[in-house]
């Protein structure tokens, strides 16, 4: 049961670590003039293949809350299995 606990987290936390590095990049390269789509297509996407979509999932995640929570439960996970 731990290690699949173990596992989701980890995965969970991975995906989150992702999303904060999509998301930098696109701070770094969005600007008023130029549109979601453009930053999408010339910056993220021959980094990181994702549509989008999932673009649009990224910048609506607030990925700090959640990676806190994340890091929580793991750190919880392992004094349970000490």
């Amino acid at each position: 049961m731990s290690i699949s606990i173990n596992r989701s987290l980890g995965i969970q936390r991975n995906k989150l670590l992702r999303y904060r590095l999509i998301k930098e990049l696109y701070l770094k390269h969005k600007t008023d003039d130029i549109p979601t789509t453009v930053v999408w297509r010339k910056y993220i996407c021959p980094v990181y293949p994702i549509s989008r979509t999932t673009l649009y999932e990224v910048l609506c995640t607030p990925v700090t809350s959640e990676l806190k929570k994340v890091e929580d439960a793991i750190n919880n996970q392992t004094k349970l299995l000490l």
